[in-house]
C-alpha cells in the first residue's frame, strides 16, 4: 500500500526524474549482463575442454579453479578482484573492469561444467554413426553432436542467464553503478519505495525476456532428440 500512496503523492516531475535515473541504471545493468554473457560463454567452452584434458596437471588446475569460483560467493570475488591487487601489489583497479572480470571468471566456471556435462552426455555411437555416413570426426561433431549438445545445455544455460540478470545487482558491493545502486540511492533521496518497486519490475521484465529467448531457442532445437 505504501507504494501506491507514494505514487499518488509524488509530483510528476519527481516521477519522471526517477524513471530517467532508472533507465540509466537499467542500461548500466544491461552493459554488465552483455559483457559477462559474451565473454564468459566462450571462456566456459575453454574451461570444459581443459577440464577434460588428458594432461592431469591441466585438468587438476581447471578443477581447482572451478572449485574456488563455485565454492565462494560472487560478492566476495568482486571485492577480492577490486581491492586485492591494491592491498597485495599497490595496483589500483578500474571499477568497471574489476566488475566484469569477476563476473566473467565466476560464470565461466559454471558454464564450463554445464558444457562439459553436455558434451559427455552424447553417446559414442553418434560419432560412429557419423563415420558410417562418411563424415570426418570434425564434420560429425559440428553436424551431429553439436546441435544435440546445444539442445541439452540450453535449459541450464538459460537458468544461469536468469541468475546473471539478478546478480548484476551485486556490483553494488564495489560501488559500480547499475540498476539496484541507482534504485537504492534514489529511494533514499526521495524517501520513497517507488524506485525500489520500479527496479524490481524492471528486473522481472529483463528476466522474462531472457526466459522467452531461451524457450524460443529450445523450440527451434526440438528436432534434435
Amino acid at each position: 500500500m505504501d507504494f501506491f500512496f507514494d505514487l499518488i503523492r509524488m509530483k510528476p516531475e519527481t516521477f519522471y526524474s526517477i524513471m530517467e535515473q532508472m533507465l540509466e541504471g537499467t542500461l548500466q545493468a544491461l552493459e554488465i549482463f552483455v559483457y559477462t554473457a559474451v565473454l564468459s560463454v566462450p571462456l566456459g567452452v575453454l574451461v570444459a575442454v581443459l577440464r577434460e584434458s588428458k594432461l592431469k596437471p591441466v585438468s587438476a588446475v581447471t578443477r581447482f579453479y572451478q572449485l574456488i569460483m563455485r565454492g565462494t560467493p560472487l560478492m566476495l570475488q568482486l571485492m577480492f578482484v577490486m581491492y586485492g591487487p591494491y592491498y597485495m601489489f599497490g595496483i589500483g583497479m578500474n571499477r568497471f573492469f574489476a566488475c566484469i572480470l569477476a563476473f566473467v571468471i565466476n560464470y565461466a566456471a559454471y558454464f564450463g561444467e554445464i558444457f562439459r556435462a553436455g558434451i559427455n552426455s552424447i553417446p559414442q555411437g553418434q560419432y560412429e554413426a557419423g563415420k558410417v555416413l562418411g563424415y570426418t570426426r570434425v564434420q560429425t561433431f559440428f553436424h551431429i553432436v553439436l546441435p544435440q549438445v546445444v539442445k541439452r545445455v540450453l535449459p541450464p544455460t538459460g537458468s544461469e542467464f536468469l541468475v546473471l540478470v539478478k546478480d548484476t545487482a551485486l556490483a553494488n558491493v564495489i560501488a559500480q553503478p547499475q540498476l539496484f545502486d541507482v534504485a537504492k540511492k534514489t529511494a533514499g533521496s526521495t524517501v520513497s519505495v517507488v524506485p525500489l518497486i520500479v527496479a524490481g519490475i524492471i528486473y522481472l521484465l529483463m528476466s522474462a525476456v531472457v526466459e522467452a529467448a531461451f524457450n524460443h531457442g529450445e523450440r527451434k532445437l526440438n528436432y534434435y532428440q
